[in-house]
């Protein structure tokens, strides 16, 4: 497995292994030059030296955009400043005013300055999220069950009510969400039921409304018990949204 380096890394290896003429070359990320560029970790990344001494990232899930930020005036009997090295700024975000201890460009030039993106992700959630019970006979398995969201407890389905029918979009995020269900017998005497036939279900997946009514095309996540069990019950399960 490659692992990813620093540019700084990569600069200290290239120091042990070749004299000092070979170490004239770019940095490439995806093909673009990102020479300047500091303080980033590309995950899950290939990296090649070719013979010039170049050295070429490739990252899956990284872009390179460049933000030009434009020379200040300068005053007429000011000395022409030296431009400084580039600098790593957020992909899409506004270029910052060069900090006073930073030499700026000479007036009239733009300095470019590659900007690497974090990995890409999905920015919002396209599609709705349901959670549905069911059960052959309401309380027979004597079971509660808690549903947790990303650690955060959600809501209590109850055995001994009717089927709940919840949209749960608003408590998920774009990706991975981590969703535990854990279901606790809550029986103090004798067994109403001890049927495998006597189910409790709880059905989570992407669906649509309409007509008062919800249809659950695509279940994502599927857990039941029933009126046989007589210990708690937990499971996990890692839910993706799109």
């Amino acid at each position: 497995m490659n692992r990813p380096l620093s540019r700084a890394a990569l600069v200290a290896t290239l120091v042990t292994l070749a004299p000092l003429s070979t170490l004239a070359g770019s940095v490439y990320l995806n093909g673009v030059l990102i020479d300047g560029v500091t303080n980033q970790k590309f995950e899950k990344a290939t990296v090649r030296i070719d013979e010039s001494g170049n050295v070429h990232i490739e990252a899956a899930g990284y872009r390179v955009s460049t933000v030009t930020t434009p020379a200040p005036a300068a005053p007429a009997q000011a000395a022409a400043p030296t431009p400084s090295a580039a600098q790593a700024v957020p992909a899409g975000g506004a270029a910052a005013a060069a900090p006073a201890a930073q030499a700026v460009p000479t007036a009239g030039t733009a300095s470019a300055q590659p900007a690497v993106a974090t990995a890409t992700q999905p920015a919002r959630i396209t599609q709705r999220y349901w959670l549905v019970t069911e059960q052959t006979v309401p309380g027979m398995t004597e079971y509660d069950i808690d549903v947790y969201v990303n650690s955060r407890w959600l809501r209590k389905l109850r055995g001994n009510e009717d089927q709940v029918v919840a949209d749960i979009t608003q408590h998920l995020k774009p990706g991975a969400n981590q969703v535990m269900l854990m279901a606790r017998k809550i029986s103090t005497g004798s067994k109403r039921s001890d049927s495998p036939k006597h189910l409790f279900r709880v059905i989570i997946g992407e669906g649509n409304e309409g007509g008062g009514n919800v249809m659950i095309d695509n279940p994502l996540i599927r857990f039941q018990t029933s009126a046989a069990e007589s210990k708690d019950i937990t499971q996990e399960f890692t839910l993706t949204t799109r």
